[in-house]
C-alpha cells in the first residue's frame, strides 16, 4: 500500500478507534538498536562473540539470516546452512542462501582481522543444500585495521534515490577491486530500461504466485511484538513504511492481508515507483554456480555494500528477475554477459543516508553445540 492510501485508511481508523473504543498499543517500530548485541550465556569469549555478531549484520533475502555457527572449541567453528530459514518459494535451489552465507563470511573476515585474527576457511559443502558449509579457525595474528562502523552502518535503502548519473570516479571506486564481476548499467542505457521493465514484470509474476506470496507473508513482522520475538524478517521500519502508515500496519495488518489482491497490486505499484528512481543498476556475476563461486560472489556483494555509504550511494537488491523463470531466461542474453548473474542491484545517490534498522538475532540464537 502506498503511503497516501495508508494514511487515508489509517486516519479513518483513528476516528473509528475514538468511536468504538479500540485499544491500540503498537505505536513504535521495534528496531535493531532496541536490543542490539544483547549478550547471553555461552562459552564464547568477548572477541568471539563480537566477531560473530558483526558477521551476522550481513544482508539476506527477506532478512531470514540463514546461517548457524556450530561451536567446536574456542576460535574453531563450522558456519552452516539453517534449513528453517530457506525461501523455497523464491529460491528453490538455495542459490541465494549461499550468497547470504558468503556475505556473512566476508563480515566475519573483516571483524576478525580488525581484532588481530586470521581466518582459515575450509569449504565443506559440495552442494547448496548441505548443512555444514565452511569450517573456520581463527588464528592469532597481527591486526588488519578495518573500519567496523561500515559493517554496523550498512543499510538496504529502498526509497528516495536520485536520478543523477553516477560520477565516473565513483563508478571506478565501486567496481575497481572486483571489475571482472561487477557491471554498472547507467540509467541512460537501453539495458537500464529493460531491467526496469523486467523487474516490474517479475514482481507482477511473483506477487501472483501464491507460494512466493505466502512465503513473504511468513517473514513480514507486522507487529513490534513479533519483531521482538523473532529478531529477523521484514519490519515496517525496514520496509520504510513509517509514521501513521507504519502504525496502521503494525496494529491492523496480518499474514492474511498479504494474500489479498489489494496488497499484491500495491506492491507492484511500489516497485514501479522504485525502479523509476535510480542512477542505474549493478549486476554481479560469478565464474560459475558452484558453492565456492556463490560464496565468493556473496563476499564480493558485501564488499560493495560496505563501500557505498561513504559516497552517499544506496543499493537496493531487486532479484526477482532471477527468481522467475520467464524473466531469468532472458537476462544473460539481454545483458550480453558470458557469466551467470547472481545479483541485480538498483543504485543511486541519496540526499540523506538513514540509520540501519533491520533486526538481527543475538548470537546465542544462531549458535549450536
Amino acid at each position: 500500500m502506498d503511503r497516501k492510501k495508508f494514511i487515508a485508511v489509517a486516519a479513518g481508523t483513528v476516528g473509528l478507534a475514538g468511536i468504538v473504543g479500540y485499544s491500540v498499543s503498537d505505536k513504535k517500530n521495534y528496531i535493531r538498536s532496541d536490543r542490539a548485541g544483547e549478550p547471553g550465556k555461552t562459552p564464547l569469549s568477548p572477541d568471539e562473540r563480537s566477531i560473530l555478531y558483526l558477521a551476522s549484520l550481513a544482508p539476506s533475502g527477506h532478512n531470514t539470516q540463514p546461517w548457524f555457527v556450530k561451536y567446536i572449541e574456542p576460535f574453531h567453528w563450522i558456519v552452516g546452512n539453517d534449513k528453517t530459514k530457506w525461501l523455497d518459494g523464491v529460491d528453490p535451489t538455495q542459490r541465494e542462501t549461499m550468497l547470504s552465507i558468503g556475505a556473512f563470511l566476508q563480515n566475519l573476515d573483516y571483524a576478525a582481522g580488525n581484532m588481530g585474527y586470521d581466518c582459515d576457511f575450509v569449504l565443506l559443502a559440495a552442494s547448496n543444500e548441505e548443512e555444514n558449509v565452511v569450517e573456520v579457525r581463527l588464528l592469532k595474528s597481527s591486526i588488519r585495521i578495518y573500519d567496523i562502523d561500515k559493517i554496523k552502518q550498512r543499510r538496504t535503502v529502498r526509497s528516495d534515490f536520485k536520478n543523477d548519473v553516477l560520477k565516473k570516479e565513483d563508478v571506478k571506486f565501486l567496481i575497481s577491486n572486483d571489475a571482472e564481476y561487477i557491471h554498472f548499467i547507467p540509467n541512460t542505457s537501453d539495458q537500464c530500461q529493460w531491467l526496469r521493465e523486467q523487474t516490474i514484470e517479475a514482481n507482477r509474476i511473483q506477487s501472483y504466485r501464491d507460494a512466493a506470496q505466502k512465503e513473504l507473508s511468513e517473514w513480514i513482522r507486522f507487529s513490534s511484538k513479533d519483531a521482538e520475538k523473532y529478531h529477523d524478517g521484514l519490519t515496517t521500519a525496514g520496509m520504510e513504511i513509517d509514521g501513521v502508515a507504519g502504525w496502521f500496519l503494525r496494529n491492523f495488518y496480518g499474514k492474511a492481508d498479504v494474500m489479498k489482491k489489494r496488497f499484491r497490486d500495491q506492491s507492484i505499484d511500489k516497485v514501479s515507483s522504485q525502479v523509476a528512481q535510480s542512477a542505474g543498476w549493478i549486476l554481479i556475476t560469478s565464474k560459475d554456480d558452484s558453492v565456492q563461486s556463490l560464496l565468493e560472489t556473496g563476499k564480493c556483494m558485501e564488499r560493495l555494500f560496505l563501500s557505498v555509504r561513504e559516497k552517499n550511494i544506496a543499493i537496493h537488491p531487486m532479484t526477482q528477475i532471477l527468481e522467475e523463470a520467464v524473466t531469468s531466461q532472458k537476462l544473460v542474453r539481454s545483458m550480453e554477459l558470458n557469466q551467470p548473474v547472481q545479483f541485480i542491484l538498483r543504485v543511486g545517490y541519496l540526499n540523506d543516508y538513514p540509520e540501519p534498522v533491520s533486526l538481527r538475532r543475538p548470537v546465542e540464537r544462531f549458535l549450536r553445540f
